[in-house]
């Protein structure tokens, strides 16, 4: 059995890499690479939470390492879980002195239909922290404590996002998971185990890179735009319930820049990003990214933003990255407005 478990496992790795090749995907070098890098990614990524540390009677906080999937925030600090919905368990941990943290309990069924419903949320906004900075959750079906996060029967996961306005001042908080009353020692490996996680790691890869390849080609249709595509859809894969999402698609000649021109809501927190194709966010070490804290506004308090290959002398430059074309997001979180910027493509010559 672990042979041919082995075996289908990498017949479906295979058929993954159609996602990369598919009509419609960009077939620049560029992009061709860091499609296959991002198929990598999501491999290393699914084989850990599927095979690695996938026990929900002894979870573990996974902080996801250069693993980006559907538009993820440079500004975050991620950690994830397996647990299960009939399980009780303990988060105990340090708040930090980052801006702002949330932790939601999900249903992953990206193997199945690409979806990762949300199941339960906490933020800051209820949560309750102890005069000497430590937090205890509980996480179960049945409320208790006076940090509860709920569970559902379908719950598979734990999500935490940790978001920096200021990364040189701020701190994130640490955290740990225990299930409450669980067996005192892991269950041995079982080759049906070992079939099952390879399958699922597969399938995982696969069906997430399908999700977001779709939701590229859906914001292909408005090119050069931040609309309000719905926010059902983002919800459905995982998304913040407080962040109002407006994703885009962009693509640029040479010579050619992106203005989006907003009026800004008050809130704790509100970034834009760029990504490439496949909704990775681009290389962090560029200017790729601009939020509340790090973005200089307008003389009148709105947010212009220039999406270019070079600078051109402007405060909010976004770094193209080489890049022609690729995704982009703005993301308002506990706004109580959410404007849709205006967005025009020029000429760099035009921009002073």
């Amino acid at each position: 059995m672990p042979d041919q478990a082995w075996s289908q496992f990498c017949r479906a790795l295979e058929k993954a890499g159609e996602v990369i090749c598919a009509d419609g995907a960009p077939d620049t070098p560029l992009d061709r690479a860091e499609g296959y890098r991002y198929l990598a990614r999501l491999t290393r990524e699914m084989l850990y939470s599927c095979l690695d540390n996938a026990d929900p009677d002894f979870p573990r906080f996974h902080q996801l390492d250069l693993v980006k999937i559907g538009a993820d925030n440079p500004d975050n600090v991620y950690l994830s879980a397996n647990i299960r919905g009939d399980r009780t368990y303990r988060i105990t941990g340090t708040r930090g002195s980052i801006a702002y943290f949330s932790i939601g309990s999900k249903a992953n069924r990206y193997a199945k239909d690409g979806t990762m419903a949300s199941t339960g949320e906490l933020s800051d906004a209820d949560l309750v922290i102890e005069p000497d900075g430590t937090v205890e959750i509980i996480a179960s079906a049945v409320r208790q404590g006076t940090n509860w996060l709920p569970l559902a029967p379908d719950s598979t996961g734990l999500v935490v996002r940790q978001t920096y306005l200021d990364r040189t001042t701020e701190q994130p908080g640490e955290w740990h998971v225990e299930q409450i009353g669980g067996p005192a020692e892991p269950a041995e490996l079982t080759p049906e185990f070992l079939a099952k996680a390879l399958q699922r790691a597969a399938l995982s890869v696969h069906g997430t890179a399908a999700t977001f390849a779709h939701w590229t080609r859906t914001f292909m249709a408005r090119p050069n735009e931040l609309p309000d595509f719905g926010q059902e859809m983002f919800q459905r894969a995982g998304g913040d319930p407080e962040i109002f999402y407006l994703h885009g698609y962009w693509t640029l000649r040479p010579g050619e820049a992106w203005v989006i021109e907003t009026d800004v809501p008050e809130c704790p927190y509100w970034n834009f990003q760029l990504g490439n194709w496949w909704m990775e966010s681009l290389d962090h070490h560029r200017r790729i990214t601009v939020n509340k804290h790090t973005a200089v506004l307008d003389a009148d308090g709105r947010l212009t933003i220039v999406v270019a290959e070079r600078d051109p002398g402007v405060a909010n430059w976004i770094d193209m990255c080489g890049h022609s074309s690729g995704t982009a997001l703005l993301r308002w979180l506990g706004a109580s407005e959410h404007p849709i910027p205006k967005c025009r493509v020029v000429s760099l010559e035009e921009i002073r």
